[in-house]
């Protein structure tokens, strides 16, 4: 868990007006403690919660309107003069010489160019080869097919046993298994598991998991020739498109603006340009003309990343009264040709007297996984919570008892209990055994505990504009990954100048905007509230100065509230907001604000329980409810984050009951490369979702997204073994391993 941002005084004058303190950050994915100086504006300080009018409550979207009507424009959506349509071409198996003959393609009329993107040895399953752009969606479709594609097949290795079998083809740079890396001491773990009352030794494995974002990814290119192009992306980081496009375009940074209007999700994948990107920049170099680069859904499956598969073997012992005395886990991540992902704790979360963890890469001709909502959380959950509750049920220990005594935080405990009795567990009779089947059905509990850091950073520059006839805008180039950045934005200057939601517009999703961070690792609210914040308050100062004389009082003693600014000491000298705001010039009034470490915090837990029935004739799994307890520090809006503890539920049973990438490993063919064949979770597989915000936790703003994906899979695999006593270690909980583990039971 990365420790809480932390604020002090330090030595040494900082410049007027500004102030030292320390601050958490993360750097290149380790911690690192900074000194830096952040604006000293009076009254930043969150307020009591109990004052708060806007934020803390549930708020309305401000965006729904446009997204439920149609209006709201995504990149899919970007309709330019003259523009033309592309698509990749890419290469259908995991490991072949390519070569390209494109002149077909560029006969065909209406078909405006055809690109090579790679000719020569492929290194993976879907690795993009060509381009071509066309008047038409359809007449880019006929280009790719009209492509001479001539492939030689290498041997390839697609999977954990191609990866590793004798002479296997080689995948990686330097071989198919990375080198390990490892934490604690082996030997003393082994001792303390010899000494245990109770061993536990099983292997767990989690399949890769796609993305599935709803809008795949892909660019529109606006560059017509001349010194000026418009990148439109379906990103996590609108800035992160000025990373490759000036470059790929033949320009200079400050030459191309970036939008991100709305987009269709991304869960970690939509960083920078990627291949599709490059090409569309390619594509729109060449022809001076408008290109729309969206991938194909079957090429979104193999090019566009993925959540790292993980194969787990774990050992482990506890003494009688129910401590983890030694554990063990020897960690393999399949990652494709990336390294894949898993948190580098021995064990994940739950405390050990003496542990130690063994982790390695193994290297496929399939597409790099990518980060993907907590990255590797997931997989090492899955594992631990399996592990834990086996070792509970060995030791004879209510398994949620077993967890809060090898819980150090007491948050968790606190979260444990709560779901606990949302879901129904003082009344569920079977509480370390396996329940007794009536006419084959078993209905079972299981629960599971997260933990994510969360905290925020510097990097962004947000701009609050008061002007004369009322209006208000807030404006930052962030784009909304889908939280709700926008109405959290507008509702954060609305508390601050006594205004109801609706009286603030924002701008965001701009590159010439002020700087912001990208949406990864749940940073964004947590670094972009504070700098709404630090702007709001500025202007709210600012203000307060400027109706000194006309409401007769100093600005100090001015309160911002229920539409009106008055005098603290004599409520009767007060002015009506446009009143007041009709005292400005005709420039307005604006100020910039910047990250303030004091109004964000770190690291949040979580917990959550299911409720599911397992028919033991047909093997099938029925989520019944689930539960989850979170924290977050300062809720902003209620709503959104009751939202995004629902979705991360919804995500987690997907993951638990449903998807898995299949890849045939003597044909290379990807065979469920469709939103048909792999399989989501839809209406039908939604049980009841209780979600519950924690708010004993007064601390400052934190993201949580993430943290709400990672046990919700574990708990139900947990759920079923105490329906009926069928363990299943290999996701997700199909029928067929679900009879399976029946049939060892006994």
């Amino acid at each position: 868990m990365a420790a809480e941002p932390r604020a002090q005084a330090q030595g040494g004058e900082p410049k007027p007006g500004k102030k030292k303190v320390k601050t958490i950050q993360v750097v290149d994915g380790h911690e690192k403690e900074v000194e830096i100086e952040v604006d000293d504006v009076k009254g930043t300080a969150w307020p009591p919660r109990a004052a708060l009018s806007v934020l803390n409550h549930d708020l309305r979207r401000v965006d729904g309107p446009a997204k439920v009507s149609g209006r709201a424009r995504y990149t899919h959506d970007v309709r330019l003069p003259n523009m033309v349509y592309a698509r990749l071409l890419c290469c259908p198996i995991p490991c072949a010489d390519v070569t390209l003959d494109l002149e077909p393609a560029k006969k065909i009329p209406g078909v405006e160019a055809a690109i090579a993107l790679l000719e020569g040895k492929t290194g993976y399953l879907g690795q993009p080869v060509a381009a071509v752009a066309a008047r038409t969606p359809e007449l880019a479709e006929d280009g790719l097919r009209a492509i001479v594609l001539k492939l030689a097949p290498l041997p390839w290795a697609v999977d954990h046993a191609q990866a590793t079998a004798e002479n296997a083809p080689k995948a990686g740079r330097d071989g198919n298994v990375s080198k390990e890396s490892t934490a604690g001491d082996e030997k003393e773990a082994a001792a303390a598991i010899a000494s245990a009352a109770a061993v536990v030794e099983a292997t767990y494995t989690v399949p890769v998991q796609h993305h599935a974002c709803l809008e795949t990814h892909g660019v529109v290119v606006d560059y017509r020739g001349g010194e000026e192009a418009t990148v439109y992306g379906s990103t996590q980081g609108t800035f992160t498109l000025l990373d490759g496009a000036p470059k790929a375009l033949g320009l200079k940074g400050g030459q191309v603006t970036a939008i991100v209007d709305h987009m269709g999700g991304g869960f970690g994948s939509k960083f920078g340009l990627g291949a599709e990107g490059q090409a569309a920049c390619k594509l729109a170099k060449q022809l001076k003309r408008p290109v729309h680069l969206m991938l194909e859904r079957a090429d979104e499956f193999v090019t566009a990343g993925n959540r790292s598969g993980s194969r787990q073997v774990l050992r482990g012992g506890a003494s009688a009264d129910g401590r983890i005395v030694g554990f063990s886990g020897d960690v393999t991540k399949l990652g494709g040709i990336g390294g894949g992902s898993y948190p580098g704790s021995r064990p994940y979360i739950y405390s050990v007297e003496k542990g130690f963890l063994r982790v390695r890469s193994v290297y496929t001709h399939t597409d790099s996984s990518r980060a993907m909502r907590a990255p590797g959380h997931p997989q090492a959950s899955f594992g631990m919570e399996s592990f834990v509750d086996e070792l509970a049920y060995k030791v004879g220990i209510d398994p949620l008892e077993f967890r809060k005594r090898n819980l150090k935080d007491p948050v968790h405990h606190r979260h444990l209990d709560a779901v606990a009795k949302e879901i129904g567990w003082a009344e569920h009779a079977n509480k370390t055994a396996p329940a007794e089947l009536k006419d084959g059905i078993g209905v079972g509990i299981g629960f599971a505990v997260s933990t994510w850091h969360g905290g925020g950073g510097e990097g962004s520059e947000v701009d609050v504009r008061i002007e004369r006839d009322g209006s208000v805008t807030v404006s930052v180039g962030s784009q909304d990954l889908g939280t709700g950045t926008r109405t959290y934005v507008a509702a954060i200057v609305a508390e601050e100048l006594g205004l109801p939601l609706e009286a603030v517009s924002a701008r965001i999703g701009d590159s010439r905007l002020g700087r912001a961070t990208p949406s990864g690792g749940s940073t964004t609210t947590a670094s972009l509230a504070p700098a709404v914040k630090d702007a709001a308050a500025k202007a709210r100062v600012a203000f307060a100065q400027r109706l000194e004389k006309a409401i007769g009082a100093p600005a100090d003693r001015l309160r911002f509230s229920q539409g009106r600014v008055a005098d603290e000491q004599d409520p009767k000298r007060s002015l009506a907001w446009k009143e007041a705001c009709a005292s400005l010039g005709a420039d307005g009034l604006g100020a910039r604000g910047t990250f303030q470490p004091d109004l964000a915090s770190g690291g949040v837990h979580g917990a959550q329980a299911a409720k599911v029935e397992v028919d033991t004739l047909t093997g099938r799994v029925r989520v019944l409810k689930m539960a989850c307890m979170q924290d977050c520090g300062l809720p902003l809006n209620r709503t959104a984050v009751r939202s995004q503890i629902q979705g991360g539920m919804v995500q987690s049973l997907s993951f638990g009951l449903l998807e898995q990438r299949v890849i045939d490993p003597q044909s290379g063919w990807a065979l469920n490369a469709n939103l048909e064949d792999y399989k989501l979770a839809h209406a039908l597989e939604i049980p009841e979702m209780v979600a519950r915000i924690d708010d004993e936790d007064t601390r400052a703003v934190i993201g949580l997204a993430e943290a709400t994906v990672i046990p919700g899979h574990g708990a139900i695999a947990n759920a079923v073994y105490n329906a009926c006593g069928a363990r299943v270690r290999d996701l997700p909980l199909t029928p067929d391993k679900v009879l399976a583990a029946l049939g060892k039971v006994g």
